[in-house]
């Protein structure tokens, strides 16, 4: 009989329950790196950045934008809290590209009032959005 190589991974956010189903692999941002995550991961707890999530299913691959939060490794599961996620028809392209040139502007400006850290992240969520539109 062959080896089960699937693991739970749930995804939520305030609003929704996002994805909530079984994966072979879930690969994700940090603020460490990104990190790919099979069943029987050593047990951990990581904190989010802003980009895209790769989830491998039996059937194939989905990608979808995942924002800041946490997410709690286990060996048989993955709990995943978003900020946000986005699948990739939930995205308004027009509005993420705006996104980033505010974002970008504000970077290039550096005016003494702005978050810069928030300029920042804001910068990550929309080039996560575009570059799950890209694909």
């Amino acid at each position: 009989m062959a080896e089960d190589r699937n693991f739970r991974l749930k995804i939520m956010t305030p609003e929704r329950t996002f994805y909530d189903d079984n994966a072979v692999m879930a690969e994700f941002n940090t603020q460490e790196g990104q990190i790919g995550v099979y069943k029987m991961h050593v047990p951990m707890t990581v904190i989010l950045k802003p980009g895209v999530l790769r989830i491998t299913t039996e059937d194939g691959i989905k990608e979808a934008a995942l924002h800041t939060g946490f997410a709690e490794i286990l060996q048989d599961r993955i709990t995943i809290m978003a900020e946000e996620a986005e699948w990739p028809e939930e995205i308004d392209e027009a509005r993420a590209l705006a996104a980033k040139e505010r974002a970008e502007e504000r970077l290039r400006r550096h005016e003494p009032n702005t978050d810069m850290a928030r300029a920042q992240t804001a910068l990550y969520r929309a080039m996560a959005r575009i570059e799950v539109l890209k694909k």
